[in-house]
């Protein structure tokens, strides 16, 4: 166990998107209990140090690894396609058009049946992208993986929109006292 150990590595996991919630709650735990300050306090400043920059280090894994979007991300980084979500911000325009009917349908809603509605909507909608990315990075070994992960690197970028625009329909749901 090395600090710069991939995510997967360092869990123990296949390097997939697919992954086992419960096991990767399971290997944080377990390494937690390794790793924990706690355990060093007797051993000096030198090993708490230590111990608090590998906690540190299996917490961001653990964070990276339970989020479906990060772990995307994560592994197209690693399959050498970084999202480069600043510089590049090309998107379909199908894509872009689907973006700019749900801001103004969030725009146009006047009560809390039509948010919900819209909110249900792009749901599905981020639950089908999800599913798309998952596909394209778990696809066999037969498939042009740089090819696979070029487009999941697309669809991820789509999904982040997404997630940033599920903030605005929350809070717009909560103002409407949802």
């Amino acid at each position: 166990m090395k600090l710069d150990d991939d995510d997967f590595s360092l869990f123990g996991l296949p390097q997939r998107q697919t992954q086992d919630r419960a096991a990767i709650d399971a290997s944080w735990k377990a390494l937690q209990a390794q790793v924990h300050p706690d355990r060093f306090a007797a051993q000096g400043a030198a090993a708490q140090r230590l111990s608090a920059q590998w906690a540190m280090r299996v917490n961001e894994a653990h964070q990276r690894l339970r989020d479906p979007l990060k772990r995307a991300a994560y592994l197209c980084e690693l399959r050498g396609v970084p999202l480069q979500i600043h510089e590049n911000t090309r998107m379909p325009t199908a894509f872009l058009m689907e973006q700019m009917a749900w801001r103004e349908a969030l725009d146009e809603a006047q009560d809390l049946a039509e948010v919900e509605a819209l909110d249900a909507e792009v749901a599905t909608r981020e639950h089908e992208l999800l599913a798309e990315v998952q596909r394209l990075l778990d696809a066999d070994a037969d498939t042009d993986m740089a090819a696979a992960t070029a487009a999941a690197a697309q669809q991820v970028r789509a999904l982040m929109f997404i997630h940033r625009f599920r903030s605005d329909l929350d809070r717009r749901l909560e103002a409407l006292g949802q």
